[in-house]
């Protein structure tokens, strides 16, 4: 689980290094593809059923501004100045699935706009310090909500965090909401990933006729990052890394 993960942190800093104007998703689905498959892995999410049948034509989702998760990658969408884009990413290592997810700026983006990707960056590490063995699932979503409440930011709901292991998706769900001491209990060596989804307006949220897209209603923007992390007795370790991104980024928010 660690090497897959570290996989995923590596390809999201490979990622890094060409989001910009004028770049379109397609062309950072082929960069991802080709760096997971070149150190040995493979993209989880191509073709990756949903519940219709509809297999995932990419190996990264790539949603941008209001998109909130599972934009698929193509050459009509380009990125211009002051967008901000979720790239969620998956890999298979050895029988064992990474997954993470980081927002970028591209180019100028709006204060505003950057203060959501901050406060939901720091909602993941709240939920993340909850996510220790004896506590509970809704613990984690109790600490998401309640950070993103106090910026009057919606939570979405339908969308949650999972386990995850030999299996990209397994049980328990981690939603983003809850109540200290309710859910799952927690046990050391669990392995889960927990993956805010905050709006700046309403939470409420629609799918596209792809089957795929979810979007908010409002049309305002979404941010969404994911850590994989293994429970522990005291603190959890985080399997899933953002550093390859944050040497590149800098401090940009």
């Amino acid at each position: 689980m660690r090497k897959a993960n570290r996989l995923v942190g590596k390809t999201l800093g490979e990622i890094a290094k060409h989001i910009k104007p004028g770049v379109t998703t397609l062309q950072l689905d082929e960069i991802a593809e080709e760096f997971i498959r070149d150190n040995g892995a493979v993209p989880t999410f191509k073709n990756f059923p949903n519940p219709f049948g509809n297999p995932f034509p990419a190996s990264i989702c790539t949603s941008v501004n209001d998109v909130v998760v599972h934009g698929i990658p193509d050459d009509k969408t380009v990125l211009k100045d002051g967008d901000i884009i979720s790239v969620d990413c998956g890999v298979l290592l050895d029988g064992f699935n990474g997954d993470s997810c980081y927002t970028f700026c591209v180019g100028d983006v709006a204060p505003e706009v950057k203060q959501l990707l901050k406060v939901t960056k720091e909602a993941l590490y709240l939920g993340i310090k909850e996510a220790v063995a004896g506590k509970h699932v809704g613990d984690i979503g109790h600490a998401v909500q309640q950070h993103c409440d106090a910026y009057g930011y919606g939570i979405v709901r339908e969308l949650t965090g999972h386990g995850i292991g030999r299996q990209m998706h397994e049980d328990p769900p981690v939603p983003n909401y809850g109540k200290r001491g309710n859910g799952v209990l927690l046990k050391a060596w669990m392995c889960i990933a927990i993956e805010p989804m905050i709006t700046m307006g309403d939470r409420s949220i629609y799918m596209q006729p792809d089957r795929w897209t979810i979007r908010t209603r409002d049309g305002k923007p979404v941010a969404h990052f994911e850590h994989t992390l293994a429970v522990r007795r005291g603190e959890s370790e985080i399997l899933s890394s953002f550093e390859e991104v944050e040497q590149l980024e800098g401090n940009l928010y």
